[in-house]
């Protein structure tokens, strides 16, 4: 994992291209973290604690980036991927899971959320969803952050799973 395929974000880049560009970047580092495992290594619980797996993450990457995106920003109703298991989130639930399918739905729903920030004439408009009136600027912050406190969890399954250490 020493080759670093993403793009670090600009160091004076205005306000939209500069919240865009880290959320690309932490995106990035998830695929980074998932590159070059195979189906079985994706799917392993590999922290003995831990029911998370690097493709449990990938999967809740999708169901978050259509929460905020598509529901919250561009008002859709869309109901969970992967529904419920006995009251625990499906998007966990990998053992079964189609490592292409999830990845695919991944970069397409990140396309997606990109489009719905791309329609907003500015960061300073507002929805309001659920009684609160919520900013792109906003879901871009809280994305950035669920991926880097999600990446940091990818840090820890990638190395328990085969040594491979990095940012």
């Amino acid at each position: 994992m020493n080759d670093d395929p993403r793009t670090h974000p600009s160091k004076v880049a205005e306000d939209r291209a500069s919240l865009t560009a880290f959320l690309d970047y932490q995106r990035a580092t998830l695929a980074m973290k998932c590159a070059g495992l195979t189906d079985a290594q994706l799917r392993q619980r590999a922290i003995p604690t831990s029911t998370l797996t690097l493709l449990g993450l990938v999967r809740h990457a999708v169901e978050v980036e259509r929460s905020w995106f598509q529901t919250v920003l561009n008002g859709k109703s869309l109901p969970a991927l992967w529904p419920r298991v006995n009251g625990a989130f499906g998007e966990w639930q990998v053992a079964d899971a189609d490592v292409d399918e999830a990845f695919t739905l991944w970069r397409a729903t990140c396309e997606d959320s990109r489009a719905v920030v791309n329609a907003f004439p500015t960061l300073d408009a507002r929805v309001e969803f659920r009684g609160e009136s919520i900013s792109p600027r906003y879901v871009l912050t809280h994305m950035t952050e669920e991926y880097a406190r999600h990446n940091g969890h990818a840090d820890l399954l990638r190395e328990a799973i085969d040594g491979a250490v990095g940012e």
